[in-house]
């Protein structure tokens, strides 16, 4: 479990391709602090699973499934990732609940500064929009994120200086995709909905409301 807090950039050493899979070599400092084979590693908001950690790096299996759903597929030696390491139960729960799960993915179609800020708006799929509400929670590459405009197909989010400082999304311009993953809570209420034919009135007044 993470908390959509970047902790620090890391870097792209080496990508091992297999035919439906990868291995990712990431240069990092501060999640190597305490990091050990097996721990979590939200990378561009995907959990990976350390398998080892050697000369300031760590390296993490990427299966098919994970390749098709996030952009990690597009990553090469220099990339620039985010990286978090899993929540501490005794720390300080700064972002929103983020499983590091991607749900899919979104492109990039404007960038425009707004006095400090800047404000990204990104493109993605129904299946992905219907979990969006305007002052919800979205994390975009792992970044936790309050929405500021809905569109039909579309979102927007407005970025602090430091968030664009200390994170990837500075380098984003349109064209670029971002993994995304949605606020967990909505997709759990909306199955609770659906279970044994849905919210319906007849429900509501059986359980006195």
């Amino acid at each position: 479990m993470f908390t959509g807090i970047v902790e620090e950039t890391g870097v792209i050493r080496a990508v091992q391709r297999g035919a439906k899979s990868a291995v990712l070599t990431v240069e990092a400092k501060k999640v190597l602090e305490d990091v050990h084979v097996g721990d979590s590693i939200a990378t561009n908001g995907v959990c990976l699973t350390v398998t080892a950690v050697r000369g300031g790096c760590f390296t993490a299996d990427v299966m098919n499934e994970t390749l098709r759903r996030s952009s990690l597929g597009s990553l090469t030696p220099g990339s620039r990732v985010n990286l978090e390491r899993a929540m501490a139960a005794n720390g300080r729960f700064g972002g929103h609940i983020v499983s590091g799960h991607i749900d899919g993915t979104g492109t990039v179609v404007s960038v425009r500064r707004d006095d400090i800020a800047v404000w990204y708006t990104i493109r993605t799929t129904p299946q992905l929009m219907r979990y969006i509400v305007e002052k919800g929670s979205i994390a975009i590459d792992g970044i936790s994120l309050t929405v500021a405009a809905v569109e039909t197909d579309r979102f927007s989010v407005s970025i602090i200086p430091h968030t664009v400082q200390e994170t990837t999304l500075g380098e984003k311009r349109p064209g670029a995709t971002v993994n995304l993953e949605n606020d967990i809570i909505g997709k759990y209420v909306e199955k609770l909905m659906q279970k044994d034919g849905g919210m319906t009135p007849e429900f509501l007044a059986q359980n006195g409301f």
